[in-house]
C-alpha cells in the first residue's frame, strides 16, 4: 500500500511550467481554466494528472502547439531539458513557422508615450503641411 502513496503526481499545470510553455505555474493554470489547453481533445482542470503519450493542444498568444508528452516532470529545468519532455507534430511546427513569417512582415504597432511634446507637435504639423500640398 505504501508504494502507491510515494508515486509522484504530474499535474498538467506543473508540467506546462516545467516544459517552459508558460513563465509561471499560475499562468499555466489560468490558460487551462480558460480552455486554451486541451488533453486528448478534452478540456481539463489544472490538477489533471498527465501520462506519457497524452496529446496536448496549447494555444499561447498567437501560436498553437500540438504536442505529445514524452516524459513527465514537475521541476523546471533548462530549455534543453524541457524540450525532451515533449515532441511537437510536424504540421504544428510548419503552421507556427508560417504564422511567425506572416507576423514578421506586418508593421510594428505604433505606440505613443502620451501627449505630444511641443517639438513632436511641430514635427506633426510640418509633416501634415508637407503631405497636403
Amino acid at each position: 500500500m505504501q508504494s502507491s502513496d510515494n508515486v509522484e503526481k504530474y499535474r498538467i499545470d506543473k508540467w506546462l511550467f516545467a516544459a517552459r510553455f508558460f513563465k509561471t505555474r499560475s499562468l499555466a493554470a489560468e490558460a487551462i481554466d480558460r480552455g486554451r489547453v486541451t488533453v486528448n481533445g478534452q478540456r481539463v482542470k489544472p490538477a489533471k494528472v498527465l501520462a506519457v503519450g497524452d496529446r496536448l493542444i496549447i494555444r499561447n498568444n498567437n501560436y498553437q502547439f500540438e504536442i505529445e508528452v514524452l516524459d513527465l516532470s514537475n521541476k523546471r529545468g533548462s530549455a534543453t531539458i524541457a524540450q525532451q519532455l515533449y515532441r511537437e507534430t510536424e504540421e504544428s511546427r510548419q503552421q507556427r513557422e508560417v504564422l511567425a513569417a506572416r507576423l514578421k512582415t506586418q508593421p510594428q504597432p505604433f505606440y505613443t508615450k502620451g501627449r505630444p511634446t511641443k517639438r513632436d507637435r511641430r514635427e506633426i504639423e510640418r509633416f501634415i503641411s508637407n503631405h497636403h500640398e
